[in-house]
């Protein structure tokens, strides 16, 4: 048992990984493959990218699913940890958009497809694969490391990151050095290679295979007869869609808040969120052998409740705690943006093709790059647009008639009023390290974590518990890679969407919010499965 735990989790904590250091670094991959965009536009197509990978993820679950079903647990998870590791190896080797042009960022969108790809086919083999050697009564306690491999490969990939920063420097790390963690994963993919090729066949799939029954059409029996389709929705609905929402929103949305808009240095957030990763790992454990004694439906609904109670107070208190200048600033002096409605465009370009030229806009641009809240308040039709800072007040200009040049210059202009408004104001340009509180940041993360990882602790056993044998690599791993993938990858892109569009930065919690209140509604009617027995 000890070698099936140790042989699956190492090998999902390696592509988990992979898939992570894109995550940490899109504001560095931006600024390398988006060079053409401007800094917000540039920071949005990054993280519509790191979602991409996310997207695909249901067709990987489809594809190697059905491999699993048909073929086996062993043979998917294989290929799996194969097509991850020369991915992300190949990510590492990339021409950048000042080296090659548009062929730099067409790679790399390929490349993270093929991710997105890989990571659908493995979550489900893993947990299967140790699900179906578990003893019943011990079940959520062993698949709880695979969850775990979650925690683990983010602290390789955040740890990685630190480390490489500190050796290089940031300008070195910034031109060059980011691609050292991509590099990294040769070694890492011969290691999962060796032990998952020691591995046997699971013991269920191995008796279904013996007597001749495992199924002949994996996805017409999964999804086109109405009892394994139910399941398959109530699993996505009452847990899959908080648990995307929740666990991206805690230990990635939260990197670009603290980095983004509360100006905290690149390296401390890093710190910060390996310091809360190395917490989490136990708890999955914790709450999984909880699992195994109280359920597993009570203990995850315990998680998503948390979360959903905590997000909006807790980010806002993250603000105090980690930048109280800024807090401060926005208490006692309001950016407000008055403008005529009809000349401000929604501040929403993940393709970077509108040129936002307008008075309002080319304001609303300026706080979007500054990372700063602003409120909207309407001016009489043909008005121009201003900015109000306490009592500072920068008239914009229209560039809506002006050539290339002509309109840089003017945006430039009114970049440089703004900003100097704001510092004027109190709006620090990044936070005061002396006056950060760091243990309090700590202590509010751990909130979340808190969240995360009761709600995700159990759900690999419960996943397993919830469908046959016959179906169950094909049936389970798709509403996991929506839940995860459409939902909790597209969080980052969606919530800083969200933010750029209304101009309040925590408007983008309402995304998570709002998945996972939904789950914890529909999880009440979930059925328990502690100690089912799997054949």
């Amino acid at each position: 048992m000890r070698t099936v735990v140790v042989a699956s989790s190492a090998g999902t904590a390696f592509e988990w990984y992979d898939f992570f250091i894109f995550g940490a670094l899109a504001s560095i991959i931006s600024r390398n493959f988006f060079a053409g965009l401007n800094e917000t536009a540039g920071l949005v197509a990054a993280l519509a990218l790191f979602g991409a990978g996310f997207a695909f993820r249901p067709l990987g679950a489809l594809i190697f699913g059905r491999m699993g079903d048909l073929v086996g647990r062993k043979a998917a998870f294989l290929v799996t940890v194969t097509l991850m590791g020369g991915a992300t190896l190949a990510i590492g080797f990339l021409p950048t958009y000042a080296q090659a042009g548009l062929v730099g960022p067409a790679l790399l969108i390929v490349l993270r497809i093929l991710q997105g790809l890989a990571l659908g086919g493995e979550y489900g083999g893993a947990a299967i694969y140790v699900a179906e050697h578990a003893p019943a009564h011990r079940r959520g306690e062993h698949t709880s490391w695979i969850q775990a491999s979650a925690a683990f490969g983010l602290i390789g990939a955040l740890g990685v990151i630190l480390v490489t920063r500190r050796l290089l420097g940031e300008e070195a790390f910034a031109a060059w050095g980011w691609r050292v963690p991509f590099l990294l994963s040769a070694g890492l993919l011969a290691v999962s290679i060796f032990m998952r090729l020691k591995l046997a066949e699971s013991p269920s799939f191995a008796r279904l295979k013996a007597a001749g029954e495992q199924t002949k059409a994996p996805f017409a029996e999964a999804f086109g007869q109405w009892p394994n389709l139910k399941i398959v929705l109530l699993v996505l609905f009452a847990f899959m869609s908080a648990q995307g929402a929740v666990w991206y929103t805690t230990f990635f949305y939260v990197q670009i808040f603290l980095e983004r808009f509360l100006k905290v240095e690149p390296a401390t957030v890093n710190t910060l969120m390996i310091c809360a990763t190395l917490a989490s790992a136990p708890l999955y454990v914790m709450f999984a052998w909880l699992s195994d004694r109280v359920g597993r439906k009570w203990v995850m609904w315990f998680g998503m409740t948390l979360a959903l109670l905590a997000f909006f107070p807790g980010f806002k208190a993250l603000t105090l705690a980690a930048n109280p200048a800024l807090a401060e600033a926005q208490a006692s002096t309001p950016v407000v943006v008055f403008a005529d409605p009809a000349d401000c465009a929604l501040q929403f370009d993940p393709i970077g093709r509108a040129q936002f030229t307008s008075a309002c806009d080319i304001a609303k641009t300026s706080l979007a790059n500054a990372g700063v809240s602003y409120e909207n308040l309407a001016a009489p039709a043909g008005a121009g647009a201003e900015v109000r800072i306490g009592q500072t007040v920068v008239v914009s200009a229209d560039g809506s008639r002006l050539d290339a040049a002509g309109l840089k210059t003017v945006r430039a202009q009114v970049d440089g009023q703004i900003r100097q408004a704001l510092a004027d104001n109190g709006y620090p340009a990044v936070a005061d390290p002396a006056r950060t509180n760091l243990p309090a940041v700590f202590g509010i993360l751990m909130i979340f974590v808190v969240a995360a990882t009761a709600l995700y602790g159990p759900m690999a056993a419960a996943l397993v518990e919830l469908f046959p044998t016959r179906i169950r690599y094909t049936a389970m791993s798709l509403p996991y890679h929506i839940g995860t993938g459409w939902v909790g990858g597209f969080v980052p892109f969606s919530a800083f969407a969200i933010v750029t569009a209304t101009g309040n930065i925590y408007s983008g919690l309402w995304y998570p919010v709002i998945f996972t209140a939904i789950s914890v509604v529909v999880c009440l009617f979930l059925p328990e499965t502690k100690g089912k027995p799997l054949d």
